[in-house]
């Protein structure tokens, strides 16, 4: 099945941000690298993130976490 993707480009200084946004499920995904690269090859890096985390996604369920993922009560983060 083809999904529908969109890109958005956004420079930072010497970098970009690459987003992918797959518009069925509404998952977003980022990537930021120098702007010196390919776009061919942001868009690869951000679709192959955004494939991953769909692919996650329906593993795990919808929004949730890996089961021994726990929030750090000093909330200093996720301990893994």
């Amino acid at each position: 099945m083809r999904r529908e993707i969109i890109f958005e480009f956004t420079p930072i200084g010497a970098s970009v941000k690459v987003t992918a946004v797959d518009v069925s499920s509404g998952l977003e995904v980022s990537v930021v690298a120098p702007s010196s690269a390919a776009r061919t090859e942001l868009e690869r890096v951000a679709l192959q993130k955004l494939r991953y985390m769909l692919g996650r996604q329906a593993d795990h369920g919808s929004g949730t976490k890996k089961p021994r993922d726990r929030e750090d009560p000093d909330g200093g983060g996720i301990v893994v």
